[in-house]
């Protein structure tokens, strides 16, 4: 089984910005192990981490036809192109929701 991997807490941006390239070799080579032993798989260290939970949602056939052929035109899978789509929307809201309860 591959090794876990864990950033540490870094004490700002710069130092952050600084030690992803110290890691390039160490990220390479895990994931060249993780490749020879079949255990890569999308996004595995997110789902491992519980970072982001699973979430199901039914959809009606022709939108997930439409997310298709847009996601396809950004040269992206449907699904990634739907969670964007969720996600701008939901900062849409807030920030209406935000400025009406300023103006009010």
């Amino acid at each position: 089984m591959a090794e876990k991997s864990k950033m540490p807490e870094l004490q700002s941006e710069a130092a952050e910005a600084n030690w992803w390239p110290e890691q390039e070799d160490k990220i390479a080579s895990s994931f060249e192990k993780a490749a020879a032993e079949g255990t890569l798989g999308h996004s595995t260290l997110a789902r491992r981490s519980g970072a982001i939970p699973p979430t199901t949602i039914r959809l009606d056939r022709s939108d997930i036809e439409r997310a298709r052929e847009q996601a396809q035109r950004r040269g992206l899978k449907y699904q990634t192109y739907l969670k964007m789509l969720i996600h701008e929307a939901l900062q849409q809201e807030a920030l209406q929701h935000e400025e009406k309860h300023r103006a009010g």
